[in-house]
């Protein structure tokens, strides 16, 4: 226990240094790719795997590790590309995104490599496998590509985004007719996971794909003289992106008068004690692990249910 309170105190020291480390790896040529360290738990050589019946075709198999079976999907080919080969050569990466942990079968892996989130940037307009890409960036003069590893596993193993009867009240989003959520995401599946649910409730949208452009969207509308507070029911941010991650975005709004009361909650594949640790220290509202539509559905509703002071389970003849 000790252990872990210690590496999260030595991360939360670089809250508002807007930093991060990735895990350089390589899949079937010369390209090199980078995932966020925090989302990794091992890395190991490619262990025996066993073949199920109807798996995704890019799943090459299941392992047992660690006591337990996992999905080993084949990174190469859920990219768009071939099947790696020799796969005894491979490693597996094992990650854990939106509650679970995954197996991403790749050639090699290189190294760790500490950044400046200033230094990744979105992926050009046009490059050919950007649809995969929730950025880049340059280490040593080689370009790394950063993985949008939400949109492989919508592909690979699409979840439920349907609210569950019960969870929000009749008619919660006509109280917010005239205000919107913010949401902030690199990844183009996650933010439109967010926006159905939202779309769901009855509440309008407004998108941004990092820290840096919500800011400036932010400070744009105090511009033109009006108030985020009362065009805001809240900010649902995710935390790594490139430009500018949540946390120091969070810490930005937080040290200016004119936002510090908007409502964020972070909103992230990344989990445990680590971001409860961050959350206080930046001074979130709130934190969420991806994916779940009925708890992000309870955060808005009761949000809504703050901001116009109304309960309805209270209100009337209760």
């Amino acid at each position: 226990m000790a252990g872990v309170l210690d590496n999260v105190n030595q991360r939360t020291q670089l809250v508002g240094e807007n930093r991060l480390e990735l895990l350089l790896f390589r899949l079937g040529g010369k390209q090199l790719y980078g995932i966020n360290v925090f989302k990794v738990k091992e890395v190991l050589p490619c262990p025996p795997l066993n073949a199920i019946p109807g798996r995704n075709r890019v799943v090459r198999g299941v392992a047992h590790i660690r006591g337990g079976t996992l999905s080993i999907m084949d990174m190469n080919q859920a990219m768009g590309s071939t099947q790696l080969e020799d796969i005894k050569k491979c490693f597996v990466i094992i990650t854990e995104y939106n509650r679970t942990l995954q197996g991403f079968l790749v050639r090699g892996v290189e190294r760790i490599v500490n950044m400046n989130w200033s230094d990744i940037h979105p992926p050009p307009r046009g490059a050919g496998r950007a649809h995969y890409l929730t950025a880049v960036t340059e280490v040593e003069g080689e370009l790394v590509e950063i993985v949008d590893v939400e949109k492989i596993l919508a592909e690979a193993a699409p979840i439920n985004e349907q609210i569950s009867e019960g969870v929000l009240e009749d008619g919660i989003g006509e109280r917010v007719v005239q205000k919107h959520v913010l949401i902030v995401d690199d990844s183009v599946v996650a933010r439109k996971q967010v926006q159905r649910v939202m779309q769901s409730i009855g509440v309008q949208t407004t998108l941004r794909k990092d820290g840096r452009e919500a800011l400036d969207y932010l400070l744009d509308m105090i511009a033109q003289g009006k108030d985020p507070n009362e065009e805001l029911v809240m900010i649902i941010s995710d935390i790594e992106m490139p430009e500018m991650d949540g946390y120091t975005f969070t810490a930005e709004v937080r040290n200016k008068p004119e936002l510090k009361d908007l409502h964020i909650l972070l909103h992230t594949s990344l989990s445990g004690v680590f971001n409860q640790a961050m959350v206080k220290k930046v001074g979130a509202d709130n934190f969420l692990a991806k994916f779940s539509p009925d708890e992000l559905a309870r955060q808005v509703n009761d949000r809504i249910k703050a901001i116009t002071g109304v309960d309805l389970i209270q209100d009337g003849s209760a």
